[in-house]
């Protein structure tokens, strides 16, 4: 039974009701739920896709096999310990590109315009390397996301104590969940 279009036929189908309730008056655009179609899986699956959540872990791999990886460069001052801990661990992550430079003039690999070009987000690990890279970069690092990780340099490469700092700070920087 359809809902009545206009107030004239809403009055029409309450006089033709004779005041026998047996049917429940429907309103238009809410049907009657039924809880168990709502609480299957390929439902939820459904549900998350229209209101653009990833749900499970296996649609966010199809999701970053197709997608662009997002590029992260990782900068310390001597690009030995901190940067390149950094890169190593991301590196094997699906949907991330990875790459390390240093700020000093006698780093393994020293910061050059093209890495700046190429990255989508610069992670320093001092604040004294962002006001660097401000400095010698200004134009390009202007429109680039520069996070200052806050990581001093007491730490060896892959150390553990690194790792977990890396790894608490980079994640939600990366992975959006900030």
């Amino acid at each position: 039974m359809s809902h009545p279009a206009n107030r004239a036929a809403r009055r029409v189908a309450a006089r033709n009701h004779n005041g026998d309730r047996k049917v429940e008056p429907t309103y238009r655009g809410f049907e009657q739920k039924s809880w168990k179609l709502i609480y299957r899986r390929a439902n939820k699956l459904g549900r998350a896709r229209q209101i653009g959540k990833i749900w499970p872990h296996r649609e966010w791999e199809k999701l970053m096999a197709d997608a662009e990886p997002v590029k992260v460069l990782f900068v310390c001052s001597h690009n030995k310990w901190r940067s390149p801990t950094g890169e190593a661990m991301f590196s094997r992550v699906a949907g991330v590109a990875t790459r390390s430079a240093g700020t000093a003039h006698n780093a393994r690999h020293k910061i050059t315009l093209a890495d700046i070009r190429w990255a989508d987000m610069i992670l320093v690990m001092e604040d004294k390397h962002a006001q660097r890279l401000r400095a010698d970069f200004r134009q390009e690092v202007a429109y680039k996301p520069l996070h200052v990780l806050e990581i001093p340099d007491d730490y060896q490469f892959m150390e553990d104590e690194l790792i977990g700092l890396l790894r608490e700070k980079c994640e939600p920087l990366i992975f959006g969940t900030a």
